[in-house]
């Protein structure tokens, strides 16, 4: 999809931009190992282990957009190839242990988390010509012989990180929690691109602070505090490494018991402040300087439980102001990018309880999602959309199956966007299976 005189083409959504027998393979394997074990009453675990991998082949083909059109039709097109690899695997070890101090009660969750990834690639470019959106029966790609590749680089890039955290969830009395916690995180990276050689080191802690109190049994009004921690690649003009980008969030709610232990509701307004974000270097073109800002801020209001015995419902809404605040680019109060000021979904599900098909469950929902800027310079903006999924499922103490229906009704929308350079049409009716066994 690509843009036409600031707004998304009217093009269906099947156009193939380009030559649809270029295509590119990507294989990928994903493997996931989950353990819960239980000690005691008191201390419990909790492991898991990811590995991915995915790689395409050197035969490999993209054709893209590469610029914008003179008359909103024709658009220059490129032709890529090359090669990608990448790998990753996380292990994350949550150690929960229960205990009293005289009339205190402590829950106190001790974690470590250790996940490396290796990336390498190869690339090469050449002018396809031009693309007519609007007749892409029409389209010649350039001949190879006309317009040779032109490398844009190979290289490979190592990235390790390790966090480790603790938090303890204090109940001094029964109406009134502190939670206290906090999390140290380091994280080094090592690349090299066109045969030169980088390193990156970053570290820093991260706090958390929260109070719930009860001023009666069916209110609870709760607060927090957060820091977090995000490492960014690249260096500035003088070659030094960007800084780890910082959010710092604040949070504030009220949580209701409609139905005492089987329905709930809560509402919560917060404030998250996104600072070191890149932005252009206004004395050097081409580089970037950490002086950007970004804030997200809004209320939510949430509502989930059993309504009956086997009918649960989850409903949500939010509402998010999200604009750029401080940046040399874009002018402030610009909105976020790929973020709906207005957000709205609605699950049930009913699991029938008695008789020989008790565990059987039907489940059906609808997802909201408002319009949203295209770009940071909201040059553009995409339409919200509504879509509907549906599931069948089975489950006993130890078997779960489901079929899930995603986008039930073949709905067109936009999923995301990727700036100027195209936007994301979401995924068609999909069907997807599952099973899991607990042991």
């Amino acid at each position: 999809m690509v843009l036409s005189d600031d707004e998304v083409a009217d093009i269906p959504f099947s156009t193939v931009i380009g030559d649809p027998t270029i295509r590119t393979e990507i294989e990928e394997h994903r493997a996931e190992l989950y353990l819960d074990h239980r000690f005691n009453d008191n201390l419990s675990l909790r492991s898991l282990l990811r590995y991915t991998n995915a790689r395409n082949g050197d035969v490999g083909r993209t054709l893209n957009v590469a610029g914008s059109s003179e008359d909103d039709r024709n658009f220059p097109v490129s032709e890529g190839a090359g090669n990608e690899f990448y790998e990753t695997f996380t292990i994350q070890n949550d150690l929960v242990g229960k205990f009293n101090t005289g009339s205190v009660e402590h829950i106190v969750l001790f974690g470590l988390e250790y996940a490396t990834g290796f990336t390498s690639f190869r690339g090469e470019i050449r002018d396809a010509g031009l693309f007519d959106i609007f007749n892409p029966s029409a389209f010649v790609p350039t001949p190879i012989t006309d317009e040779p590749f032109e490398s844009i680089g190979a290289g490979e890039t190592q990235n390790d990180s390790f966090g480790i955290y603790l938090q303890n969830q204090i109940a001094i009395f029964d109406n009134l929690q502190f939670v206290i916690g906090g999390r140290f995180d380091t994280f080094n990276q090592e690349d090299v691109f066109n045969g030169e050689a980088r390193e990156r080191e970053a570290d820093a802690f991260s706090p958390r602070v929260g109070i719930v109190y009860r001023p009666v049994d069916p209110v609870s009004l709760y607060a927090s505090y957060t820091r977090s921690f995000t490492p960014v690649g690249g260096r500035t003009f003088r070659g030094e490494p960007f800084d780890p980008e910082r959010g710092t969030g604040f949070e504030v709610g009220v949580k209701t018991d409609i139905i005492p232990d089987r329905l709930f509701s809560t509402l919560a307004f917060y404030n998250t402040t996104l600072t070191n974000v890149t932005t252009a270097d206004p004395d050097n073109p081409g580089f970037r300087v950490q002086t950007g800002e970004q804030r997200s801020q809004g209320v939510e209001l949430d509502i989930q439980g059993e309504i009956l015995p086997g009918w649960n419902i989850f409903a949500g809404y939010a509402y998010t102001d999200a604009e750029v605040t401080e940046d040399n680019t874009f002018p402030e109060g610009n909105r976020l990018s790929n973020v709906p000021e207005h957000n709205f979904n609605l699950w049930t599900t009913y699991t029938l309880q008695e008789g020989d098909l008790a565990g059987l469950g039907f489940g059906a929902g609808v997802f909201y999602v408002g319009e949203r800027a295209g770009d940071l310079d909201n040059s553009f903006f995409v339409d919200g959309y509504t879509r509907v999924d549906a599931a069948i499922y089975y489950e006993n103490e130890n078997l779960r199956a489901a079929l899930n229906f995603k986008n039930l009704f073949d709905t067109e929308f936009i999923e995301g966007s990727r700036g100027r350079d195209g936007v994301i049409p979401g995924a068609p009716f999909t069907l997807q299976a599952s099973i899991s066994w607990e042991f």
